[in-house]
């Protein structure tokens, strides 16, 4: 936008991940509203809670339907991007690309069904077999798929995508927002972890993340008495890991609801180490779970229960320490050594935030992802060119004008419009 781009983005009410409409919205078939400048369509989905993969179906498809319907009575654009945190959402973009005659961009933030499959929350041989067939056609449908880590570009490779329309757009982090912040002594005391040694896990509380690995640590180091953890999120595991903790009796485990973005620097800043965890998974070989970026950004050591691509980050820039998923008692020993050595930890955090600033800085990427687009339209432009010789020029047909795009997401996507 701030490069001169006209950007339009339909996305649905703010309601993830408890299924509730935030206040000041509406579940309304359409709702427009300005964002920095850039206009955001509303529309109507079926609202439902982070969890319940029949429930969340129909979340997706609704979105769906809605997103394709409001896209034909907008204003035409040069190109439609669609980003999939589930590819229902995704393929709006490959309906209102081919209803509108322009090209269209995939961005891929999960793999599916391999996601869903590998948590245990799809078994049905037969619906896993057509969705696989739907993963398929979208990636050789889209003009162009840009995954967000280099091992989804090779597992597009190993199902016969061609190499050139696969372009890594890495996620990264806002540096202005999430910046070190030293000084959070009045909500530590509020909180009651003043001096203390703060372990925290902030995001979703799903099945793909094996939270249970943080309660079996604790509690092993209840004799720590300076060591408390904080967790602070919502999702699907949340009220199952609430009666776990208290059957328990774990006191040095403090869980939060989920928190408004404006209170997270704070949280951010009276922790000591973050922890970033998941199933232990093949699957998950493939993720870099967005919040390592958020952590390095706030010079907070990690604790990095994630094998494959993930670790690898983490090495390079020697922001934290590795650990086997799931293994409570690397991740107990893990959290006293770093405890205990102040000065390290200290210096882990530095090396992740110098690390992010050169590597993943969210403005830097965002324009590598309007590079792709830029390219996307003008091959398309010279096609169409190509194609009309002998008729009328491109701009006389109703060609669109390169700087509009349209941009298709659910409310809870993390890549920057």
């Amino acid at each position: 936008m701030n490069d001169g781009h006209d950007v339009t983005v339909v996305t649905c009410a703010p309601n993830h991940p408890q299924g509730r409409v935030y206040e000041g919205y509406r579940n309304r078939v359409f709702q427009r509203e300005t964002i920095d400048g850039i206009s955001v369509i509303r529309v109507w989905t079926f609202v439902t809670a982070n969890e319940g993969f029949f429930k969340r179906t129909l979340n997706y498809l609704s979105y769906m339907c809605s997103a394709i319907l409001v896209s034909l009575l907008l204003p035409k654009s040069a190109v439609v991007l669609s980003t999939s945190p589930q590819f229902f959402n995704g393929l709006a973009g490959y309906f209102v690309s081919r209803l509108l005659r322009i090209p269209w961009i995939l961005e891929i933030r999960d793999l599916w069904p391999e996601s869903i499959v590998a948590v245990g929350a799809l078994r049905n041989p037969a619906i896993i077999k057509m969705l696989e067939w739907v993963e398929r056609f979208t990636y050789r449908k889209a003009d162009r798929i840009v995954p967000v880590t280099d091992a989804f570009k090779s597992y597009m490779l190993s199902k016969g995508i061609e190499a050139g329309k696969i372009v890594v757009v890495k996620n990264g982090v806002d540096l202005t927002r999430y910046t070190p912040l030293d000084e959070t002594g009045s909500l530590a005391e509020e909180l009651g972890v003043k001096g203390k040694f703060v372990v925290s896990y902030f995001g979703t509380h799903g099945m793909a993340h094996h939270l249970e690995t943080i309660f079996h640590a604790a509690r092993r180091l209840t004799n720590s008495k300076d060591v408390v953890f904080l967790m602070v999120g919502d999702g699907a595991e949340r009220q199952a890991l609430i009666r776990m903790r208290d059957t328990m009796t774990l006191d040095n485990v403090m869980m939060l609801e989920q928190q408004p973005k404006s209170l997270m620097r704070e949280l951010w800043g009276l922790s000591n180490v973050s922890l970033v965890l998941l199933k232990k998974s093949d699957l998950f070989k493939t993720v870099i779970p967005s919040k390592i970026f958020e952590s390095m950004a706030m010079a907070k050591p990690i604790i990095l229960g994630v094998e494959g691509e993930s670790a690898e980050l983490i090495q390079a820039a020697q922001a934290g320490i590795c650990i086997e998923p799931e293994h409570t008692d690397d991740l107990a020993a893990r959290v006293l050594e770093l405890s205990q050595k102040p000065a390290w930890c200290q210096q882990l955090g530095r090396n992740g935030r110098a690390y992010v600033v050169q590597h993943f800085d969210r403005v830097v990427l965002a324009r590598k992802l309007v590079s792709v687009i830029e390219t996307v339209c003008r091959k398309s432009a010279l096609e169409a060119a190509e194609v009309s010789v002998s008729g009328p020029t491109p701009e006389k047909r109703g060609q669109p004008k390169l700087e509009k795009a349209a941009t298709l997401e659910p409310s809870n996507s993390r890549r920057a419009a």
